[in-house]
């Protein structure tokens, strides 16, 4: 009679004895890759103080900014009429710091409005280039910022007029049309219609106040729009009834050369 030896089966490894090894592995990894670690993790210390430190800065930028610009636009709009030599001083204050703001500052959140208040206060001060300088730097540096940007251009407009670059303005004013959500293409209109009357083409005129009062007819400027309109197309009746009476005249006389 033959006897079989029974061979037990092997029993897989316990839950303990797998986390054993694996933390003997990951213990055997860190110790064979330890410099590299080590360099990983400072570099990443290194990253998070410099944003910390970064952030920190903007923080303390934008508040210093804001002062200086509250102190900038306290100049600017403290010019008595009656006191000439006082308004003009501090005007001169005034684009003085603006300046310096739109230099040191020009992150900080309040930097695209110093830069609108710069070209403004460079135009009361009869500054012109300066304000078309400031205004095109605003459209170049912040032309993101919808907000601002119609304002931008029709102040550019209007400093081009002051300059006596008349198709640089209707340009400036016509780009506030294509301005996405901007508040003023009413305004820039009115002054698209008025630099037409000016070049005697009343064609063009009419269909720039037509525009302002069909696309704006809650605009305040509407009824000017509608006023301009009528006056024009009273002047061409006008001028068309004395060309056809002079033409008439020319006619009766004809038979009696």
């Amino acid at each position: 009679m033959s006897y079989r030896i029974k061979v037990g089966s092997k029993s897989p490894p316990t839950d303990e004895t797998q986390l054993l090894n694996r933390m003997e592995q990951l213990a055997f990894l860190v110790q064979e890759h330890r410099q590299g670690i080590w360099v990983g993790v400072t570099v990443l210390l290194v990253a998070m103080a410099a944003v910390v430190a970064v952030m920190w800065v903007d923080h303390r930028n934008a508040e210093e900014a804001l002062k200086l610009n509250g102190q900038a636009m306290r100049l600017y709009l403290d010019r008595p009429a009656d006191q000439r030599v006082k308004a003009d001083e501090n005007l001169k204050q005034a684009i003085k710091v603006f300046r310096q703001l739109v230099e040191q500052y020009p992150r900080v959140p309040s930097a695209p409005l110093t830069l609108y208040h710069l070209g403004n206060a460079l135009v009361q001060a009869n500054d012109l280039g300066g304000a078309i300088q400031a205004y095109k730097k605003f459209i170049a540096s912040y032309g993101a910022n919808r907000a601002l940007l119609g304002l931008v251009y029709q102040r550019l407009g209007y400093a081009y007029l002051l300059n006596g670059d008349r198709d640089q303005a209707v340009k400036a004013f016509a780009a506030v049309l294509d301005v996405v959500g901007a508040l003023n293409k009413d305004h820039a209109l009115l002054e698209l219609g008025k630099l037409e009357e000016s070049q005697s083409r009343p064609e063009g005129a009419l269909a720039r106040y037509q525009e302002l009062k069909d696309g704006y007819p809650k605009s305040p400027l509407a009824s000017e729009a509608a006023v301009r309109i009528k006056a024009l197309q009273v002047k061409q009746e006008h001028e068309t009834g004395a060309t056809e009476g002079r033409e008439g005249t020319a006619t009766v006389a004809e038979p009696g050369k």
